[in-house]
C-alpha cells in the first residue's frame, strides 16, 4: 500500500468505523436531473445547508462543466457547507476535471467524482472504444483529479451490466491510481438484489487492493429495486450509499435517502450498521425538497409520505389503539412527524371514532356518542377521509342537539345560467316522510329555505348567512351558520356537509327546530313566551304539515 493511499482521511476513518455507512447525497446533482425538477442556486444552498444539518456525509452539489450556473452552485455549496465533503462530478476528461476541481477548491473537504462507462453496450455504441482504451482513460482520469484534490471517487458507469472480470480489472487499476472511493452504479436500474450482492462480493474478493478504498453504490429505480439493491450491496460490504431525498433522479429516480436510512435504523438487528443521519429531520427536509423542486411526494411514499403513519382499516386502528407496534415498525416522531394519524374513513371501526372524539377533548354521554359515531360513518361513506374539523362539527351539532320536529330526508335543486332556481325538499315529522314542497327562489339557497317554510308553516326571515370550509381540498366540509328571525326573535342555526347546499338546508332547519323547541317550552311553561306555529306543530306531529 502506498503512503499516499494510506493517508486518505476518508479511507482511514472508514477503517476505524467498519459498521458505519456513509451517506452521499446527490439530490442537487442527480435529483435535479428529474424531468420537471429545477432549482435556483439559492434553493440549492438552502437544501445543502439542511442536508448538512441532518448529518449527510457527502453532498454531490452538481456537474460543474455543464454550465456556469452549475459551477457557481457547486462553488457556493463548497464555500458554505463546512462540516462535510462536497463533490463535483466530471467525466474522465481533463477539462471536466479541471472545472470540477475549481468548483470545490474552497470546500473544507473537497472531492472530485469522475466517471467512465464500462459496460459492453456503452463501450460499443456510446464511447466506441475497446476495453484497453477504457481502462487507460479511467486511470488517466483519476490521476488527473489527484493532482488537484486528495479525495477522488471513480464510478464505472453502468457497472451493473459490466462483465465482472473487466469491472474488477478497472476497479483495481483506479484504486492503484489513487481513487479513495470506488462507486459501483446500477445506472439504468437493471440489477436485482441477489445479483448485486454477488457483484459487490465478487469485487471484494477479486480486487487485491479493495481495502484501500471505500466501496460505494449508486442505484436507480427503473424496476423499483433501488433501495433493495442498495441494502443488498451494504450487506456485501459496501460502506457508502449514494441516495437522494424523496428518491428524485433521472427517469424513475434513485434510492431514497429516507428509506435507506430508516431501513438501517429499524433493522439494525439484521444489517448491523448505522449512519450519522438525524432521522428526525427527514420529513421536514422531504417537504423542503418537494416544495423547492415542485416534485410532489406520493401520499403512500415510505417514511415521508402523508399516509406513512396513517391508519384507516378498522382492524389496524383497533390494534394501534391497543398497542402502537401492532401496526407500526417506526415511531413517527423519529422521522419528524408529530404523531401517528388515524384516518376516519369508510373502513374505520367505531373504536377509532370514539378515540378521536375523546382525543379532541369531548366527553359525551353514550347515547350522544352513538349518534356521533353514526353521523361520522355516514359522512365517511360520502367522502374519502373525515378530518378532525369534520368530527368537531358533528360533535358540536350533537352537543347543541335539540329535539327535531322536522328532519331533512332529501332535497334536489335545479339551477344554472339563465334558469330560475327550483328546490324540491322532503322532510320527515312525526314519523311521516312524505312532506314535500317545490319552490322557486332568487338562488338555490333561497329556493331551499322557501320550500322548508312552505312545509313547516313556520316562515322565518334570514338575517345572517355565513359559509366556511372546515377542511381543505375539493372534498372540504362546508359549514353554514345562519341567523333566522321568527316573530321578532333571532335564532341561530348551523349545518355542516361536503355539499354546501345541504349544509344550508341543515342550518336553516336547525333554526326552525329550535324555534319549535322554544314554542314547546313556552307552552309547557305558560306565560314564558308567545307560542309560534302551534297549529303547524300539531299537524306535523300527526303527519299533516305541508299538505
Amino acid at each position: 500500500m502506498s503512503a499516499r493511499k494510506a493517508n486518505s482521511p476518508f479511507v482511514e476513518e472508514a477503517r476505524r468505523k467498519p459498521d458505519r455507512v456513509w451517506v452521499f447525497d446527490t439530490t442537487l446533482r442527480d435529483g435535479e436531473q428529474s424531468p420537471g425538477a429545477s432549482l435556483t442556486n439559492r434553493e440549492k444552498l438552502e437544501i445543502a445547508l439542511a442536508l448538512e444539518a441532518m448529518g449527510v456525509d457527502v453532498i454531490e452539489a452538481g456537474f460543474p462543466i455543464t454550465s456556469d450556473d452549475d459551477f457557481e452552485a457547486v462553488r457556493m455549496v463548497a464555500a458554505k457547507c463546512r462540516g462535510l465533503r462536497v463533490a463535483g462530478l466530471a467525466r474522465c476528461v481533463e477539462k471536466d476535471i479541471a472545472r470540477a476541481a475549481a468548483a470545490v477548491e474552497h470546500a473544507a473537504m473537497p472531492r472530485v467524482h469522475v466517471f467512465l462507462a464500462t459496460s459492453a453496450i456503452h463501450m460499443k455504441y456510446k464511447l466506441k472504444k475497446a476495453k484497453s482504451q477504457i481502462a487507460k482513460l479511467a486511470i488517466e482520469g483519476v490521476r488527473c483529479a489527484r493532482k488537484s484534490v486528495e479525495e477522488v471517487e471513480f464510478s464505472p458507469e453502468d457497472a451493473a451490466r459490466t462483465d465482472d472480470a473487466f469491472l474488477a480489472e478497472v476497479v483495481e487499476a483506479v484504486i492503484d491510481a489513487g481513487a479513495s472511493v470506488v462507486n459501483i452504479p446500477d445506472t439504468v436500474g437493471y440489477t436485482v438484489p441477489e445479483r448485486f450482492r454477488e457483484q459487490i462480493a465478487y469485487l471484494r474478493e477479486k480486487v487485491s487492493n479493495i481495502d484501500e478504498a471505500v466501496v460505494s453504490v449508486h442505484c436507480h429505480n427503473d424496476l423499483g429495486l433501488a433501495v433493495a439493491n442498495t441494502l443488498a450491496a451494504v450487506g456485501a460490504g459496501a460502506r457508502q450509499v449514494e441516495v437522494t431525498m424523496n428518491g428524485l433522479g433521472e427517469r424513475a429516480g434513485n434510492a431514497a435517502l429516507e428509506e435507506v436510512v430508516m431501513a438501517f435504523r429499524t433493522r439494525r438487528d439484521f444489517f448491523g450498521v448505522s449512519t450519522g443521519i438525524d432521522s428526525r429531520k427527514l420529513v421536514p427536509l422531504s417537504r423542503l425538497v418537494s416544495r423547492l423542486t415542485g416534485m410532489a411526494v406520493q401520499r403512500n411514499k415510505a417514511v415521508v409520505g402523508e399516509n406513512a403513519f396513517a391508519h384507516e382499516a378498522g382492524i389496524h386502528v383497533h390494534g394501534m389503539l391497543a398497542h402502537r407496534e401492532t401496526y407500526e415498525i417506526m415511531r413517527p416522531e423519529d422521522v419528524g412527524y408529530g404523531e401517528s394519524r388515524i384516518v376516519i374513513g369508510k373502513h374505520t371501526g367505531h373504536h377509532a371514532v370514539e378515540a378521536r372524539v375523546k382525543a379532541l377533548g369531548y366527553h359525551l354521554a353514550q347515547e350522544q356518542l352513538e349518534r356521533v359515531k353514526a353521523a361520522v360513518k355516514s359522512l365517511a361513506d360520502r367522502k374519502k377521509s373525515v378530518f378532525d374539523a369534520d368530527i368537531e362539527a358533528i360533535v358540536r351539532d350533537e352537543v347543541g342537539h335539540v329535539e327535531e320536529a322536522f328532519t331533512l330526508k332529501r332535497f334536489q335543486v335545479m339551477t344554472g345560467s339563465g334558469l330560475v332556481p327550483v328546490a324540491t325538499v322532503t322532510l320527515e315529522a312525526g314519523g311521516v316522510e312524505k312532506m314535500d314542497a317545490s319552490c322557486e327562489g332568487d338562488g338555490p339557497v333561497d329556493a331551499i329555505m322557501t320550500a322548508i317554510d312552505r312545509i313547516t308553516g313556520i316562515p322565518g326571515r334570514l338575517v345572517d348567512y355565513r359559509i366556511d370550509a372546515l377542511t381543505g381540498g375539493r372534498e372540504a366540509m362546508g359549514e353554514v351558520r345562519v341567523t333566522v328571525r321568527f316573530d321578532g326573535e333571532d335564532i341561530p342555526g348551523r349545518g355542516a356537509s361536503p355539499d354546501v347546499l345541504e349544509a344550508s338546508a341543515l342550518a336553516y332547519l336547525q333554526a326552525v327546530n329550535r324555534a319549535v323547541s322554544a314554542d314547546r317550552q313556552a307552552v309547557a311553561h305558560r306565560g314564558l313566551g308567545k307560542p309560534r306555529g302551534r297549529a303547524c306543530l300539531r299537524a306535523a306531529t300527526h303527519g299533516q304539515a305541508g299538505k
